[in-house]
């Protein structure tokens, strides 16, 4: 509703009108909206007034404009705080989203020096390699390389690593998780993980590596994870020291 009395700026009520439509799920990721011409004759306000509201929208990434076709509602990042070491599962139920995986590998092999040294294992030590598409409401989110020193964390399965490795190292194995330290940077998505996101090619991505330790300080995985620029995006608070 715009209030042309209010001294609230008409382009950003209209800005905020539409923010709360798809906030609300009113208006849902890929919808069309109406023409400028539309608003315009709606709320009897210019179409620099709505073209203003627009821009602002499209530049908060709130939408996406396509030439010759119209403005569309963009889909929203899923944010993640880096405050605390979480799985990709509990993320994903905090949001009230269903999480799922879909195994691409699981099998044990050889750590060769690097590996050996990141996990602080013999090298040719045996480690669990597992890929998995880690995937919100079947959409795709990140490609996920997770080495495991087999020695460690015992009797992993296949059926294991398609929910959260982390339930099971906690609850089953009573092993408590203590933290982590990872590093994130910005890449162009290679042929592999352009197919396993479904995204097109030379898309940016966030790639993720993770060393995590049990709370006897003992590194028991290392993940690298390549997640969709797209959907995803990091938060941390900072405090001035």
């Amino acid at each position: 509703m715009i209030d042309k009395r209010s001294p609230i700026p008409i382009y950003h009520q209209l800005e905020e009108s539409i923010k709360q439509l798809i906030e609300s799920g009113q208006l849902n990721p890929g919808d069309a909206l109406p023409s400028e011409r539309e608003y315009s004759d709606k709320f009897g306000i210019s179409r620099m007034t709505v073209r203003q509201a627009i821009i602002n929208l499209v530049n908060d990434r709130y939408l996406y404009r396509v030439k010759g076709k119209g403005t569309f509602v963009m889909e929203q990042k899923f944010e993640q705080n880096l405050h605390g070491l979480t799985s990709f599962t509990e993320d994903m139920k905090a949001r009230g989203m269903e999480p799922s995986s879909k195994l691409i590998n699981f099998e044990i092999i050889p750590a060769n020096a690097k590996l050996a040294s990141l996990l602080q294992i013999p090298e040719y030590g045996p480690v669990y390699e597992i890929q998995r598409i880690r995937l919100a409401e079947d959409i795709p989110m990140a490609f996920e390389r997770t080495y495991i020193s087999a020695n460690l964390v015992q009797g992993l399965t296949s059926e294991i690593v398609k929910n959260s490795l982390y339930s099971y190292i906690e609850e089953t194995l009573s092993m408590k998780i203590a933290g982590g330290r990872q590093v994130i940077e910005a890449a162009i998505a290679n042929a592999e993980e352009v197919k396993l996101l479904e995204i097109p090619e030379h898309i940016p991505v966030l790639i993720m590596e993770r060393s995590s330790r049990l709370e006897d300080n003992r590194i028991f995985e290392v993940v690298k994870s390549t997640y969709r620029a797209d959907r995803y995006k990091f938060m941390i608070d900072l405090t001035r020291p």
